[in-house]
């Protein structure tokens, strides 16, 4: 019974109609975490979302890939479970836990049945709190990791990818893979990754969404039995990476026959006032898809690429504003034309009315599908917290869209974008450039 009513509710949803009425209330347990709650009673189980800021950025000097391999080892033992007993712990209790480590934050990711909710929970507690990092699980463990880079170290778009961070961010984490190398992974120990266990995963950096069968009374006593024995404080938080793009062509030689760019600029912060006139702009120029207008002048109009794109990066430590493209190695110049272009068209021109119609209709139609399931919303409300979001921005970010006008569009393209500022990075045999 168990295996069958975890298949129904993994596709359970809260209806999309009701998105902007989703009522989340904050709980504080008596061991002092915080969580923010949306309570959905109608199937017995719940979505648990938990974030550790600082992720693999803190990552100590000649230790790059340690938190990354911590959390790729999380689950693989505890106490007298190996990493087949953990697994199948987890089975028999119908639980799912997800494990993973970005640049800005550790994300545990927990689906949970009502009915054997305190043992899911201890179980997924002494993956937290007491992983054994076997020896053997660390060297199978970080074989993988390896291969993963070493496959990345042919693939074009990470070439890319890693050589523009480099450019961008210097010396501070970002400026080179979570993952580490193929030398730094080599060398971790597993002191090494005690050590990346300790400073990751505290008290002081936490960030909790839960959504699903549970009330407030019980969520708090839930939340220290699961987290009331992590330590208080952690590793040290980064400072701020000292973004400073003055723009140029890198070209990293690679023998295909189609280069990949990309491109970046400074950006905007996520809390900065203009942020969503810059939002709405992204969306008009190379967000949107089909209906963009880099997509429109770079495949539609010339045929250079199957797909362009432009994106805000916004992370805890730098906002950076990009892109991509890709083309055939002869045609890749222009498509770099075609990018700086349409940058500078918008710089000076802004965009149209009706551009920025189509645009607010297609963030704020989209935004709703977001909300397709109790772990996305649970996902939602961590990312709000650590943002800094107040309680009520999921009724009220659909009015902040609605609120752009075209002149903000205007102004703030004027004093965001900068062609000339662009730095790009091609790899592949590019002529032209």
């Amino acid at each position: 019974m168990i295996r069958f009513v975890y298949a129904f509710i993994a596709i359970v949803v809260i209806a999309p109609a009701a998105w902007a009425e989703i009522k989340i209330k904050e709980v504080t347990s008596a061991g002092g975490i915080t969580a923010w709650l949306v309570e959905e009673p109608s199937i017995p189980f719940v979505a648990l979302e938990l974030r550790f800021k600082g992720g693999t950025s803190l990552d100590l000097p000649g230790k790059r890939g340690a938190t990354n391999l911590m959390v790729g080892l999380l689950e693989e033992g505890t106490g007298d479970l190996d990493a087949q007993g953990f697994a199948r712990a987890s089975e028999e209790l119908a639980a799912q836990f997800g494990y993973d480590s970005h640049s800005d934050a550790v994300s545990i990711s927990a689906r949970l049945l009502t009915e054997n909710r305190a043992e899911a929970v201890e179980l997924l507690r002494r993956s937290l709190v007491a992983p054994s990092f076997p020896q053997d699980a660390l060297d199978r463990v970080r074989e993988q990791v390896l291969s993963g880079i070493r496959s990345d170290l042919k693939d074009p778009e990470q070439i890319a990818g890693a050589r523009l961070a480099e450019l961008v961010y210097g010396d501070h984490p970002y400026g080179t893979p979570g993952e580490g190398t193929l030398e730094s992974v080599a060398a971790l120990t597993r002191a090494d990754i005690a050590a990346a266990h300790r400073g990751a995963l505290a008290k002081d950096r936490l960030f909790v969404g839960v959504v699903g069968d549970i009330t407030e009374e019980e969520l708090g006593p839930m939340l220290d039995a699961l987290l009331g024995d992590l330590p208080e404080t952690g590793a040290p938080l980064p400072g701020p990476a000292d973004v400073a793009i003055t723009g140029g062509i890198d070209v990293v030689d690679y023998d295909t026959p189609q280069s990949v760019a990309l491109w970046a600029q400074n950006g905007i912060d996520r809390n900065d006032p203009d942020f969503f006139p810059a939002y709405v702009l992204n969306t008009i120029l190379g967000g949107g898809g089909f209906e963009s207008r880099l997509m429109t002048e770079v495949r539609e109009k010339r045929g250079l690429t199957y797909g362009v794109y432009s994106y805000l990066v916004l992370r805890d430590l730098a906002n950076v504003y990009m892109g991509s493209v890709s083309s055939a190695n002869d045609r890749v110049a222009q498509s770099v034309s075609v990018v700086k272009d349409e940058w500078a068209r918008m710089a000076n021109q802004g965009a149209t009315a009706e551009e920025v119609d189509k645009a607010k209709a297609l963030l704020t139609g989209a935004y709703p599908l977001r909300f397709d399931g109790n772990g996305a919303i649970a996902q939602i409300m961590v990312s709000m917290q650590m943002d800094g979001m107040p309680i009520d921005y999921i009724a009220t970010r659909n009015d902040k869209v609605n609120a752009v006008t075209p002149e903000d569009i205007a102004r703030v393209a004027g004093e965001l974008l900068d062609s000339d500022a662009l730095q790009f990075v091609i790899v592949g045999q590019p002529e032209g450039l």
